[in-house]
């Protein structure tokens, strides 16, 4: 039982972690020190949401569809395998720094507006938490719950930290050679889950 909630906690902020519109934002708001409780808050609501569908939904389309868990598997590993390819590709690009803009403050409804489509109009966000981890849940039946309780924990302590951690890691992530590293460490670990996954 514990074990399906640590996967899940830690499956959740590996996936999570690569680096796109919707962490940078965070971490913006982050740098900014300007409504960051709620942007928090609004991804990790907006996320246990989706964790809930997959883990819950995807349990019932497999009784339906028999062969849907192997084909949604090997397409999580070819995600994976993708997504960490790109991972790569960006680190050989290098980073590009990420400072706060010199604006004044936003209204919390646009912040919390401009959260809301990075996370529901991002195609990646449903790939990652209904049908990837969706699939990986069964492999923890009955306890697939746990693991989806795991993995809301893992989105929540992720966001609180790149949130209000912001202003801790403003003078690395001002470099872009930060940024590179963190590339790199994502990428080995979206490889990392998609060889677990193959050969389990």
């Amino acid at each position: 039982m514990l074990n399906a909630a640590l996967s899940g906690f830690l499956v959740s902020i590996s996936l999570i972690a690569a680096i796109g519109a919707q962490n940078a934002f965070v971490l913006r708001q982050g740098l900014r020190r300007e409504h960051v409780a709620w942007v928090v808050l609004t991804c990790a609501l907006s996320d246990a949401l989706l964790i809930a569908l997959g883990v819950t939904g995807f349990g019932v389309a497999r009784r339906m569809v028999p062969w849907l868990e192997q084909a949604m598997l090997w397409a999580g590993v070819a995600f994976l395998v993708v997504y960490g390819a790109l991972r790569f590709r960006a680190a050989w690009r290098g980073g590009a720094a990420l400072m706060p803009a010199n604006t004044g403050t936003v209204p919390l409804g646009r912040v919390i507006a401009t959260c809301l489509v990075l996370t529901w109009a991002n195609p990646h966000v449903y790939l990652d938490t209904v049908m990837l981890l969706g699939s990986i849940s069964t492999r923890y039946a009955p306890h697939a719950g746990l693991f989806g309780v795991g993995a809301a924990l893992g989105s929540f302590a992720f966001f609180s930290a790149l949130g209000f951690g912001a202003r801790l890691l403003a003078p690395a992530f001002a470099k872009p050679q930060a940024w590179v590293v963190l590339e790199v460490v994502v990428g080995c670990t979206m490889w990392a889950i998609a060889a677990g996954l193959a050969l389990g």
